[in-house]
């Protein structure tokens, strides 16, 4: 039999085939009472319940999770960004009041690997699992002499929907309010050109090395750590009204996604030392020579998401967190002002 010449040139559709053939119990066991048609279709089918909404909104917001992909390629471990993908995205328009009803990835690499590409795709559909959302579509696209072989790429686009009326815009925002940190659990899915620069380039590290300004853990338990879903501990407080705003903290950092959240005539203090850095931060600060400035607007800090309530709610919203077992930090509050993020030290911290 002649060879496939579209083969020969890189591009090997049987195995394409044989891995979405694979992947077909993992994406069914993400479907939701929504989803209509089964793997393998063109476009996927979805039929939302908006029984319970008065004017349905759809909410959709597309990402990637950026080179932290170099450190689960350098480090073998392809089972964590593709959660680290769906989570990302929810968070993204859980900000705007938004739960999600469906997810589609992209998955690009210079040559299919079965074993790492099966593992990214679990990934995803475990992200999507734990939060209530179908993986309803995808592609998985072979591009020889794009990608080099061994890497890839993902990308994911989340449908949501929201009431109208509870729409997130930053309009309920007024001065006063508290700005209340939930903790990530590392860089989650930003910051990782740098982080990367200052440890493997600089320091001549690599992704197995143990470090003991890091625990004794390694680099990449540090720097693969999961992007966090915020969805379970947020979705009481919207049910009961209780948030004004919410800023997720990724690229950018606390100067650029605290105002995308603000109304114009106000600003937010942070009390710079009102939470526990993480030591990955410390790390990448003091090796780097990073300036605050900079690390606040490149890294999360250790704060994944960012909630502004009223005082007068702190009760109540510490009670359901304390319930849900959900940690969280009183960073700052709402002053009058232009729309500015300002750090200042909290009472008895070390001035930054």
């Amino acid at each position: 039999m002649k060879e496939s010449r579209y083969s020969a040139a890189g591009v090997d559709i049987d195995a394409k085939a044989a891995l979405l053939s694979r992947a077909r119990d993992t994406i069914r066991s993400t479907f939701t009472s929504g989803v209509l048609g089964d793997v393998g279709g063109f476009g996927g089918l979805f039929r939302p319940d908006f029984a319970a909404y008065r004017e349905p909104v759809l909410v959709a917001s597309t990402d990637g999770v950026g080179t932290k992909l170099r450190v689960a390629v350098e480090a073998g471990r392809h089972d964590s960004c593709g959660a680290d993908l769906v989570n990302h995205c929810v968070n993204d328009i859980l900000v705007q009041g938004a739960r999600p009803l469906f997810f589609l990835d992209y998955i690009a690499t210079g040559k299919i690997e079965p074993a790492v590409l099966e593992a990214v795709i679990a990934g995803i559909a475990r992200g999507c699992r734990d939060n209530g959302t179908a993986l309803l579509g995808g592609e998985t696209a072979e591009m020889p002499g794009f990608y080099e072989v061994g890497d890839y790429d993902i990308a994911g686009t989340i449908v949501g929907v929201v009431d109208r009326e509870n729409i997130l815009d930053g309009s309920r925002v007024r001065a006063d309010d508290l700005a209340l940190g939930l903790p990530s659990a590392g860089l989650h899915t930003n910051g990782y050109s740098l982080a990367r620069r200052i440890l493997f380039e600089d320091l001549g590290k690599r992704a197995g090395d143990r470090l003991k300004e890091l625990g004794n853990k390694s680099i990449a338990d540090a720097l693969l750590a999961p992007h966090l879903s915020y969805l379970r501990a947020l979705e009481p407080l919207l049910a009961e009204n209780l948030v004004h705003a919410m800023a997720h903290i990724t690229g950018g950092g606390f100067f650029d996604n605290i105002p995308r959240v603000l109304p114009e005539n106000v600003d937010v203090v942070i009390r710079s030392g009102s939470w526990p850095v993480l030591p990955i931060f410390q790390l990448l600060q003091k090796e780097g020579d990073v300036s605050f400035e900079e690390m606040h607007r490149v890294f999360n800090m250790g704060i994944g998401m960012v909630v502004f309530a009223a005082p007068e709610d702190l009760s109540r919203v510490a009670k359901i967190w304390a319930a849900a077992d959900q940690r969280f930090f009183a960073i700052g509050n709402v002053v009058p002002g232009s729309r500015r993020v300002v750090f200042e030290p909290a009472p008895g911290a070390l001035s930054s």
